[in-house]
């Protein structure tokens, strides 16, 4: 599955933003969907993950209740809305793929990744 990112921009303090991943190839069905930021200086780090179901979502404690990932099979599309910005929460965002991840909080266990899209927060 190829995957790109999309979405990102400057946004103040507060304000909102939806990042869109689209895929292509037959599998997008069978894969989950993770999302991963690289803040400035830092490692890359997990955000958030959705089960090819589209259930059982999961975040990072630092974005839980400010973060929405969902996913349109039929579309072949994932999203993270982002609301409640905070200047930490600028960085790098990737979409990841693959198919049942062991440790989906951890970049090595997913396969396949979007090209990234900057999000710049000010304050």
């Amino acid at each position: 599955v190829q995957l790109q990112a999309y979405g990102g921009g400057l946004v103040q303090a507060g304000g909102y933003l939806r990042l869109s991943c689209a895929a292509s190839g037959h599998s997008f069905r069978s894969y989950s969907m993770g999302w991963f930021r690289q803040p400035p200086g830092k490692e890359r780090e997990f955000v958030a993950y959705i089960n090819w179901g589209g259930t059982d979502p999961s975040y990072a404690d630092s974005v839980k209740g400010r973060f929405t990932i969902s996913r349109d099979n039929a579309k072949k599309m994932a999203y993270l809305q982002m609301d409640s910005l905070k200047p930490e929460d600028t960085g790098v965002y990737y979409c990841a793929g693959q198919s049942s991840p062991t440790h989906f909080r951890s970049q090595y266990g997913w396969g396949y990744w979007g090209q990234g899209t900057l999000v710049t927060v000010s304050s």
